[in-house]
């Protein structure tokens, strides 16, 4: 078959890491670029210096890491000041995101990977996939799931969600459209369809 691989993404607070472990439940290799994110801004990594330089020590915790609570709230306030956040972390991301399709293809030739991508539109890195899935759920469910999740007002919360691409435009570019508000069985089992079907094709990119 060779390497198959399916970008996983969709809005925050989606339901989509959810979807992504059931992935990897049902076989499939997963590579968590938010997880990758989080360990490139850790202390004595290239992106932590970048930061701390030009956001300044006002970004950090007592211990001396990134605290991502206090840049979140710059960034999201500030479509500038995200950009060039992207612009420090993104690269990093992507050099441990090679590393890591490199050491599941060597281990596996015919490895389904999954890429939980969070950006995975606006980066451009849905055309490296041989299918995009998308993860949908209702504008009210998001912002309840991220008040909660994040300890966010109402008001910080709509303005998360609203600093993202809007679901329409994601749906242009994704193969596939799954809930991300269902219950647990029945979500298993519509992502056990939607990888039925693409182990079903051949890859037919890199």
């Amino acid at each position: 078959m060779g390497i198959l691989k399916i970008g996983l993404t969709g809005g925050i607070a989606s339901g989509k890491s959810t979807i992504a472990r059931i992935f990897k439940d049902l076989g499939a290799e997963l590579i968590d670029a938010d997880l990758i994110a989080h360990q490139v801004i850790q202390k004595g990594n290239p992106a932590y210096r970048k930061i701390v330089k030009r956001f300044g020590k006002g970004c950090l915790k007592r211990n001396g890491e990134i605290n991502r609570k206090i840049l979140g709230k710059i960034i999201f306030e500030n479509p500038d000041q995200r950009k060039i956040l992207n612009d420090i972390v993104h690269p990093e991301v992507f050099k441990r995101k090679i590393e890591a399709e490199r050491k599941i293809v060597n281990r596996n030739k015919n490895a389904v990977i999954v890429f939980d991508i969070p950006l995975l539109i606006e980066t451009g890195s849905y055309s490296t996939m041989d299918k995009v899935v998308l993860v949908y759920v209702k504008r009210e469910k998001q912002i309840e799931r991220l008040m909660k999740r994040n300890h966010l007002s109402r008001e910080d919360s709509q303005k998360r969600i609203r600093a993202q691409s809007p679901f329409k435009l994601k749906k242009q570019y994704a193969d596939y459209v799954i809930r991300g508000d269902e219950n647990l069985g029945k979500t298993r089992k519509n992502v056990k369809k939607i990888l039925d079907k693409i182990c079903a094709i051949s890859p037919v990119k890199g």
